[in-house]
């Protein structure tokens, strides 16, 4: 039987009135960060191409933080795993000294990583950018693609 609790009446040794409960690592993680002047386009809003770099900054912060670093399994394994697509859809323009949170979410890592972000402002919650980006494991250095992603990758970020 499936029971609905807050995550704040749960132990740090994942007890819960004395039952043993499952809690599972989030898969997703948020980064607060300002918007420096040299992001700005002509128009004085974030240049477009910039937000995927912020979606870049809190990919990796998320798979460090759930055990993926993706560097250090390069240098363990030979993988790669570049980046086969990427999406984004502006709605709300970020400007100078605009404070926000970049949430990326893990979506599926099984064939392909792929990754949900969301950009909203501190100030109000406003959503300016969502967006995904998939990626591919690639065996270095002949730049042969796997077909699925690594297990221990896969399972550290939940899948």
């Amino acid at each position: 039987m499936a029971i609905a609790v807050l995550v704040s009446e749960i132990s740090e040794n994942g007890f819960y009135k004395g039952e043993q409960v499952n809690v599972q690592k989030s898969q997703s993680h948020e980064v607060k960060m300002k918007v420096p002047f040299f992001d700005l386009d002509p128009m004085q809003i974030v240049w477009h191409g910039n937000y995927l770099k912020y979606f870049d900054i809190a990919r990796s912060e998320l798979f460090v933080r759930l055990g993926a670093d993706q560097f250090a399994f390069h240098e363990r394994t030979r993988y790669l795993f570049p980046i086969i697509r990427s999406a984004v859809k502006h709605i709300h323009p970020l400007r100078w000294g605009d404070e926000f949170i970049c949430r990326a979410t893990v979506k599926d890592a099984r064939s392909k990583i792929v990754v949900a972000f969301e950009i909203r402002l501190v100030a109000d919650g406003t959503v300016c950018a969502r967006g995904t980006t998939e990626q591919v494991a690639v065996l270095a250095p002949e730049m042969e693609m796997v077909y699925t992603i690594p297990e221990e990758v896969r399972r550290a970020l939940g899948f």
